[in-house]
């Protein structure tokens, strides 16, 4: 009976033994292993027995426990190694930072995983990443230093763990993170920190909702992802920092190359103008040149405004708003859909360059426009320097013309024809000689306007006697001079008086030909008509007399001529009439007395009068004038006939 127990306790415990191996490599829960099989009852077993299986089970659950450890570690090598396979492949930073932070959860088995980054600026911490989190607020929370359990974290670079957060007054509790605690439900929390070598940048946090404790390996865990999170953000930050320099370098080529392509269009746009200007090329050439370098058309117009050379463009009016600007600025302006330039020398405006169809213009071609402005500036005062010198030249013909005949004066004037020939002048021409002048402050102004004048005209000018002298050609003075006075009145913005006379032909007679025209000069501003131009004949009978050549004929007909006329084709007797009209202090009365008419025909005979003369025959003026030509036409032609009665005549 004794042999028989003995064998039943021992394959009780054999078949003990075998289920414990068989739960081990079931991975059967710990429970399972404090419970002795179905087909083995303690009654079974021997004492002996009973130890061995309690030693045998107590060795199965150590079993147990370090393959779960190792299964769980293999689980975090796993993470681990996928993290860093995530760091190599380096995918955009948010994708691994999340992963991060949801293999954190999933490895600690927590309800809520985060992280934060620091802000050196705002010197606090403000949530990057979360998972599982489902409060708004929390998700935006920030945290300032020493704050919280983060907040601690954060600047002591030493994790912390609190059982239960809530209720933990180790931490420096804020009415913000609290609120977003509790409306998270957050219960127990870990936080370590993120560090880049002794720098830390942030915290990772793993959280559950409800009191709990977290081991030193979950705390190793979490550092461990944490170490990697700092590894991905430091690398995304050196990674951009690589981008950012490449883009930076990258865009310093295409500015190296820009800037060579633009040095090298700009040193052969210099050497393309720079021949232009040695050439003695024209202004429209230049404007030429710089349209087709700047794609685009062009207006030159001098400081006056009046257009020197156009290329591909419309007639346009030079902005003088855009103008002043550029002047200002000593850059071209953009001036509704145009570039405006000012044309300079020092402080003096010499023109301006007007671009067109080219709104879009580059940094580049701006300067190289710009750049043109010198150069035309160059070319103008080049121009200018010769054509002063041109003036000078033809000044001195002109005073030499003046002179001569004169004491100290040149007398041959032969050679003054030649000289004059080489200007493109032929005295044998008609021209009229005009003297101007002005207030003595605009005096310099009228010179140049005057001189400019003349060169347009194919005449001279020079300063004489104080006042501008001109000789152009011209048959008719009188028109050239009012001319003259309103032009250049205008220019210079004071009255200009210009006294005319002529035309002469040859150089012998334009010294006499100026001493006239200066007296008509002088008699304008006698006669209060200063800002006014005439010649003699402009001047009426004060013309005649005050002219070298009285040419009494003419200034008969000037003044009777169309009642002259009229008798002649109609056979009436108009004249007659004037005479009796005046000679009887000018009475209707008297005058129809000594006519034997009617006063109506008088009065008839007048009104037609008015209608040949104009509406102011009778005026002071004009009757004293009719009154002398009456006089020397009674006297060129030998006295007019006495008044007779006729039975009827003719108005």
């Amino acid at each position: 009976m004794k042999d028989r127990t003995h064998g039943t306790s021992a394959h009780g415990g054999m078949v003990a033994l075998g289920q414990l191996l068989t739960l081990l490599a079931s991975g059967a829960p710990a429970e399972r292993f404090t419970r002795p099989p179905a087909e083995v009852s303690a009654a079974q077993l021997s004492p002996a027995d009973r130890s061995v299986l309690e030693e045998a089970t107590r060795t199965a659950l150590e079993i147990r426990r370090t393959l779960d450890q190792h299964r769980r570690r293999e689980a975090e090598l796993a993470a681990l190694f996928d993290t860093a396979g995530d760091l190599a492949a380096l995918r955009d930073l948010d994708a691994v930072l999340h992963a991060i932070v949801h293999r954190a959860r999933t490895l600690l088995g927590t309800d809520v995983t985060y992280l934060t980054l620091n802000d050196p600026v705002a010197e606090d911490t403000f949530m990057r990443v979360t998972d599982g989190s489902v409060s708004a607020r929390f998700q935006q929370l920030r945290l300032g230093m020493g704050e919280g359990l983060g907040g601690l974290v954060a600047q002591t670079a030493r994790p912390y763990a609190s059982a239960d957060y809530r209720t933990d007054h180790r931490f420096k509790h804020t009415g913000p993170i609290d609120e977003a605690v509790l409306e998270e439900g957050l219960r127990g929390i870990l936080g370590v920190p993120l560090r880049v070598g002794k720098r830390v940048i942030g915290v990772l946090f793993a959280a559950d909702r409800t009191p709990r404790d977290f081991p030193p390996d979950a705390i190793a865990l979490l550092s461990s992802f944490a170490d990697h999170a700092a590894v991905a953000i430091d690398s995304a930050r050196l990674l951009e920092e690589t981008r950012s320099a490449l883009v930076d370098l990258n865009t310093a080529n295409q500015t190296a190359r820009a800037h060579s392509t633009a040095l090298r269009r700009a040193a052969d746009a210099h050497d393309r103008l720079t021949d232009l200007v040695l050439r003695g090329g024209s202004v429209e050439a230049l404007a030429r040149e710089i349209a087709a370098l700047l794609d685009g058309g062009l207006a030159v117009h001098d400081a006056d405004g009046t257009e020197m050379a156009r290329v591909g463009t419309a007639p346009l009016v030079p902005s003088p708003h855009g103008i002043a600007a550029s002047r200002a600025g000593g850059r071209a302006v953009p001036v509704d859909g145009t570039w405006v330039c000012a044309v300079l020398a020092g402080s003096e405006v010499l023109g301006s360059i007007t671009l067109t169809a080219r709104a879009d213009l580059t940094d580049a071609d701006r300067r190289l426009f710009e750049r043109t402005a010198l150069v035309a500036a160059l070319l103008l005062l080049l121009h200018r320097t010769v054509a002063e010198a041109e003036d000078r030249v033809r000044g001195e013909l002109l005073d030499d013309l003046l002179t001569a005949g004169r004491p100290n004066g040149r007398s041959d004037t032969a050679s003054l024809s030649i000289r004059a020939r080489k200007l493109g002048i032929n005295l044998a021409r008609p021209h009229a000689v005009l003297t101007l002048d002005s207030g003595a402050e605009l005096r310099s102004g009228l010179i140049t306007e005057a001189v400019r004048r003349a060169r347009a005209l194919g005449g001279l000018a020079a300063v004489r006697d104080g006042h501008v002298a001109l000789l152009v050609p011209s048959s008719d003075a009188g028109p050239l001079a009012a001319g003259l006075a309103k032009d250049l009145g205008h220019a210079v913005g004071s009255p200009v008086t210009v006294g005319a006379a002529g035309p002469v032909a040859g150089p012998d007679r334009i010294p006499a030909t100026y001493t006239e025209a200066t007296r008509c000069l002088n008699a304008l501003h006698a006669l209060g008509r200063t800002g006014e131009g005439a010649d003699p004949t402009g001047l009426g009978f004060l013309g005649v007399l005050l002219g070298d050549r009285a040419d009494f004929n003419g200034f008969v007909q000037r003044v009777l001529g169309p009642v002259l006329a009229y008798d002649a084709q109609r056979g009436t007797e108009l004249v007659r009439t004037l005479c009796a009209y005046y000679a009887h202090g000018a009475s209707l009365s008297k005058a129809k007395d000594a006519l034997h008419v009617h006063v109506n025909t008088v009065v008839q005979r007048l009104d037609r009068i008015a209608q040949l003369l104009g509406t102011d025959w009778n005026t002071p003026a004009r009757a004293l004038e009719l009154q002398l030509a009456l006089q020397v036409h009674r006297l060129t032609h030998h006295g007019l006939p006495g008044p007779t009665p006729p039975a009827g005549s003719a108005s």
